[in-house]
């Protein structure tokens, strides 16, 4: 399924804009995190894991399944692909993996250190308020330098692919062979 230009630049835009977002929230969620295990002050450690819960329980999840939402639709609707190329693939999966975690690991380690500060305890282990943050942005880091460089090239379903779209735009169409006529151009376009 392709898209129109517009349409892949809107969802492009999206993307970038979602993707942004996660990466900016993960730094504002590990700087709260620092902050919380490393100061002396019981009320900045309140207010600091009371912030990370608000992140964690109102933009994480909304923003983690735009990204990967409008990172599905771009990699279906254009050459990219799914699973044509390594680098799409691993962001895919990375991508779907930090989102899971996100759910059953960052927030529920979030709300231990909020419901223990509340009832007026200490940070209960700075693990659970920083290893979420450091794992997910060490990630997300990752998945902007392989959406950049694009390394890896292309997966075994897309050495197939490309190479049955070459051959299809080699094989002269004539006379004697109708049916192998797709309705397309001999003359090969880009898309086809």
């Amino acid at each position: 399924m392709k898209t129109s230009r517009p349409v892949r630049r809107a969802f492009l835009v999206l993307h970038v804009a979602a993707s942004a977002s996660w990466l900016g929230l993960t730094l504002g969620l590990l700087a709260l995190g620092i902050t919380a295990s490393t100061t002396g002050a019981a009320v900045t450690v309140e207010a600091s894991v009371r912030a990370m819960k608000l992140f964690a329980d109102w933009l994480l999840i909304p923003v983690g399944f735009l990204t990967f939402l409008s990172g599905l639709v771009l990699s279906l609707g254009t050459q990219w692909g799914l699973a044509r190329h390594r680098w799409v693939y691993t962001k895919f999966w990375l991508t779907l993996a930090t989102l899971t975690a996100t759910v059953f690991a960052l927030r529920p380690g979030v709300n231990e250190a909020v419901d223990a500060v509340a009832a007026g305890g200490t940070l209960p282990d700075a693990g659970e308020v920083l290893f979420g943050p450091i794992v997910s942005l060490t990630a997300y880091v990752f998945m902007t330098v392989i959406s950049v460089l694009k390394p890896w090239g292309l997966t075994r379903r897309g050495r197939r692919l490309r190479a049955a779209a070459q051959g299809r735009a080699k094989r002269p169409v004539t006379a004697s062979r109708p049916a192998d006529y797709s309705g397309r151009s001999i003359v090969p376009v880009a898309g086809e």
